[in-house]
């Protein structure tokens, strides 16, 4: 045992016989700990602070420091002197680690507690700038050893000052009290560099990514975090705009109201302007007529971009929060709407008589990338209502939207969903034109730009052009002129429903309503949907049936070795085994599982329900077959598409679920093939304005081009055929004498389907793309062996496909042609939404939203995703025109993005594979109405196909390899139109047509 111990130092002393012998004496009385801060001075207090002081001392300490925010003493610790500089940095770096726990604890259950003091003391800017440099010093610390974080005391540092900031800015005055603690200094010149320093903490993101990356660590240490709401960017947002509301509302100066909007400007800048804008909104716009009019001030002093900012985010806030309603489908879209009124109202107090917004209105209503693409019709009713009696404004109105609907380019490049929307302003400016002054839309008509304007729509290759000026034509010419001298095309198109709500607009008259609806709405909460308790039914499972009565008699049972079974009875196969009852406890066994849900309304509780994991799996597993079983019974799928398509997009695997990915792929492709018209729209929408991640938004653009597939048919889902109700089919016996082989191999076939790969629009991309470069590849083999002249199959095969088809030049009999619905329900629900808000989005004002779309990997799938679309739609459809248009100025748009990035690169060029397979019957008419892209295409793709690595040599790796190949092919075909149509080329190119 003495080896074990190792002597660390020796101490000899002196042998003193009398301290042995000495008595002992009596124990003094501990030193009392609860000593108070009796000093007067923050140098006292600051030497009190660095001794350690006790729980008791410290409190006083802190009291004494809060007697001086109250005014009681000269020493205030907001204010930027030396010695409130050093007591902030101890609280901050000594005080809150040792004593935070112990302050926490003490105060639990108390409105005030001993942490409240604490709090009192760093509410201000030099205390909190402390907070933030004491984190990113524990930041800097982990980098340098993370191994040994699990085990170290800088987490719990952490954890407690993530915690002290969440006290500290929680409620919806701390701004304006900061400010107060800065606005009390007596020296001006101090004031201007901590207003400086007051603006850009609060509105830098410093705080949200500092919390962000320490809450991270925190986790990944295994230490608990409590409500750190700093470091969501969307909380964080919320949270400024409740200050500035409530600062805002307070009766407060110029100076305030300066500030105030030199805060919204910046902080629309975080990344979240429209959580920040929606704030002030709802508390300010539409509270009541106090912030009515603080909400107006803001504005006035805000710069003038800023205030074209907050219009359009404005704009957007109340189409999609109060006017989603799509006016076409209305019986009539002059019937009164208040809530149009009233969104008219919110704008005309936005605008008011300042003419800086009122030119940003009419900007939006007329620029090529405003008045809101996609939206439905109301909320440019309510824009153009705020002009309803300013005669100047409304004729300015219409004067532009004129002009650029006759010009050409416009009229060319144009996304579809765009000049649907900017036609739907030229016709309601019309008709207050009309109202307000009807000799002034005389004099219009006979202008040359309104000729001009109807000349070139009419004479415009695409059809949805033609028809859009047509309308205006007959609606415009429809209030000037008489009833036998007015503008009449007499077209078939003109007398569809759609044509009529057009022609509707001109009759449209709204006023600038009261905000009393909005408020109804706002403050109306929204109805919860609540499924009624599954009752219990009366099983005898449920309860001990009753024994039954012994009788006094023995039964015995003799069985009959001697007679044979009957070899016809088929005993009853063993039940399968479930892996819950293989368990060793009985108690554990859950019998009580939930019921696969047959009501599409059971469905989404069953979603919304993320605590039970049996809830979870049975509703994906039936949710694909469900949705496509209820799409043609009831109203249940049409009326709960929305609510069910958003629950499946923000879906989390939180249960490790298997095939969960597919699942769900395959649940909203179910939902877009039920209501493909109104959920391809919704999906596009969602794509873009959604706050999701870039997984989702990549499921989204994979549902689609699923989805459009299917509905063209060129994929069979595996849950078509599970769909079906088999209330009234036939036994399979009887049923093979009526059903042909090849409906039930096709059934069989669509059964056997795999699940969806990761990668499935991937595979699409490369079977299409091979299908494209096969002839090709065929034709360069052809053409090392010789002519054609001189190969003996090449003539014998043509001589028996000849003697073949002997009835080749018999008249066909006549067919009944079936208009093709699929191809323009393609076009107008799923490609048109995509490309129109693409350049939408491209022109926005958010950098966020322009970072996220050409982000690759989702810049790749988009694209991709397009080229599949209009490959579904196909050459028949009569939208091609327009849809080659759109994807061909996105596609050369984009190029950029391909530099130094080959899934970019491929994507494009698949995206010509897909233009020209589909165009491949009209070269000629591609040659003439894209002669600059053609000419643009072939030198783009020759650079692409001489700067990329790969080939025959082997160099390059596989992804080089197939760029080089798509671009050769690419490259053959555009090469040989334009040898085969290059006068046509040379003549556009020098301007004769």
């Amino acid at each position: 045992m003495d080896q074990l111990f190792t002597p660390v130092s020796q101490t000899y002393r002196k042998s003193n016989p009398d301290e042995l012998l000495k008595p002992s004496s009596p124990s003094k009385a501990a030193l009392d700990t609860r000593v108070e801060f009796h000093g007067s001075s923050p140098e006292q207090a600051l030497e009190a602070l660095r001794s350690q002081p006790s729980y008791d001392a410290l409190l006083s300490i802190l009291k004494y420091l809060q007697q001086g925010l109250q005014g009681k003493h000269a020493f205030d610790i907001r204010k930027p002197t030396p010695q409130g500089a050093q007591i902030v940095h101890v609280l901050a770096t000594e005080i809150v680690p040792n004593y935070w726990t112990v302050l926490r604890d003490a105060s639990t259950g108390q409105d005030r507690g001993d942490v409240d003091v604490l709090v009192s003391c760093l509410r201000s800017l030099p205390g909190i700038n402390a907070l933030l440099a004491y984190l990113r010093a524990l930041l800097k610390e982990t980098k340098t050893d993370p191994k040994a974080l699990r085990n170290s005391h800088v987490n719990f540092n952490l954890s407690f000052t993530l915690e002290l900031l969440s006290k500290l800015l929680h409620a919806d005055n701390d701004l304006r009290a900061i400010w107060n603690g800065i606005r009390s200094l007596e020296n001006s010149a101090q004031v201007r560099p901590m207003r400086q320093e007051f603006v850009s903490l609060f509105t830098s993101g410093k705080i949200v990514s500092l919390s962000a990356e320490a809450e991270d660590i925190c986790r990944q240490a295994g230490q608990p975090t409590y409500d750190v709401w700093m470091s969501n960017a969307k909380s964080y947002i919320d949270w400024l705009g409740r200050n500035v509301v409530g600062w805002a509302r307070s009766e407060v100066g110029e100076d305030d109201l300066k500030l105030c909007a030199e805060v919204s400007a910046r902080a629309g800048r975080l990344g979240n302007s429209e959580s920040f804008t929606g704030v002030l909104v709802a508390e300010l716009l539409l509270r009541d007529g106090n912030g009515q009019a603080a909400f107006t001030k803001l504005l006035d002093f805000s710069p003038p971009l800023e205030q074209r900012k907050i219009l359009n985010t404005v704009l957007k806030l109340l189409s999609d929060k109060y006017l989603n309603r799509n006016t076409q489908d209305d019986s009539s879209a002059t019937s009164d709407a208040p809530v149009i009124w009233a969104v008219s109202g919110a704008l005309g107090a936005i605008v008011g008589n300042n003419e800086i917004r009122k030119s940003s209105l009419v900007s939006w209503l007329t620029s090529g990338s405003g008045a809101g693409i996609g939206e439905s019709c109301n909320i440019r009713r309510a824009a153009v209502a705020v002009f309803a009696e300013d005669k100047e404004s409304v004729a300015t109105i219409l004067e532009k939207s004129l002009s650029q609907f006759g010009d050409q380019l416009y009229i060319k490049h144009a996304p579809l969903l765009q000049q649907d929307a900017h036609a739907q302003v030229l016709l309601l400016g019309a008709g207050y034109v009309h109202r307000l002054a009807p000799i002034k839309l005389t004099m219009l008509l006979r202008s040359s730009s309104y000729l001009k304007a109807i000349s070139n729509r009419i004479s415009a290759p695409q059809n949805r052009a033609r028809f859009l000026g047509m309308i205006v034509g007959e609606a415009l010419s429809g209030l000037v002129h008489s009833k036998e001298t007015k503008l009449d095309f007499k077209m078939e198109e003109m007398d569809m429903e759609e044509a009529k709500w057009y022609k509707s607009l001109v009759q449209v008259s709204d006023k600038v309503g009261p905000l009393d609806p909005l408020r109804d709405l706002l403050t109306s909460p929204k109805p919860v949907n609540t499924t009624k308790p599954a009752r219990p039914s009366n099983t005898a499972a449920q309860r001990p049936s009753k024994p039954p009565n012994q009788s006094g008699f023995i039964l015995e049972e003799i069985e009959d070795d001697e007679e044979g079974e009957d070899p016809d009875l088929v005993p009853y196969a063993k039940p399968d085994s479930d892996a819950e009852d293989s368990d060793d406890d009985p108690t554990l066994i859950n019998r009580n599982k939930p019921k696969a849900p047959v009501y599409i309304r059971d469905l989404i509780s069953y979603f919304r329900d993320m605590e039970n994991y049996d809830r979870q799996k049975l509703a994906l597993t039936t949710a694909p077959a469900l949705i496509r079983r209820k799409t043609n019974y009831g109203t249940e799928v049409s009326s709960h598409a929305e609510e069910l398509a958003t629950l499946l997009v923000g879906l989390q695997d939180k249960y490790d679920l298997d095939n969960f990915n597919d699942l769900r792929l395959q649940g909203m492709v179910a939902i877009v093939v039920a209501q493909p018209k109104k959920m391809g729209q919704w999906f596009a929408k969602t794509f873009f304005d959604g706050d999701y991640s870039l997984s989702q938004r990549a499921s989204v653009l994979i549902v689609l081009g699923l989805g459009g597939r299917e509905i063209a048919g060129f994929e069979t889902s595996e849950y078509a055929s599970a769909a079906q109700f088999a209330s009234k089919m036939l036994p399979e016996k009887v049923e093979k004498h009526y059903i042909a082989p090849s409906s039930s191999s096709l059934q069989q076939s669509a059964s056997n389907l795999k699940p969806l790969p990761p990668n499935v629009l991937d595979n699409l991309t490369q079977s299409l793309s091979q299908t494209f470069l096969a002839p090709l590849a065929a034709e360069a083999a052809d053409a090392t062996t010789g002519p054609n002249a001189l190969k003996l199959s090449s003539f014998t095969s043509r001589l028996q496909s000849q003697s073949s088809n002997p009835t080749k030049g018999k008249a066909r009999p006549r067919t009944r042609a079936i208009p093709n619905t699929t191809a323009s329900l393609i076009a107008s629900s799923f490609f048109f939404p995509l490309t129109s808000r693409f350049q939408a989005a491209i022109h926005s004002a958010s950098a966020t939203t322009r970072g996220i779309l050409f982000q690759p990997y989702l810049l790749t799938l988009y694209l991709k995703t397009l080229a599949l679309l209009l490959h579904a739609a196909g050459p028949s459809t009569l939208a091609l025109p327009q849809m080659t248009t759109e994807f061909w100025d996105l596609l050369l748009g984009v190029k950029g993005q391909c530099v130094g990035d080959l899934s970019v690169t491929q994507a494009v060029l698949f995206g010509l594979v897909a233009l020209l397979d589909v165009n491949e019957t009209n070269m000629r008419g591609l040659c003439e109405r894209h002669g600059r892209e053609v000419v643009e295409s072939v030198e783009w793709v020759n650079g692409v196909f001489s700067n990329t690595r790969g080939g025959d040599a082997g160099e390059g790796g596989g992804e080089e390899n197939e760029v080089k190949m798509l671009a050769a092919g690419v490259l053959i075909r555009l090469r040989e139109a334009v040898d085969k149509y290059q006068a046509l080329l040379m003549g556009d190119m020098i301007g004769f047509t």
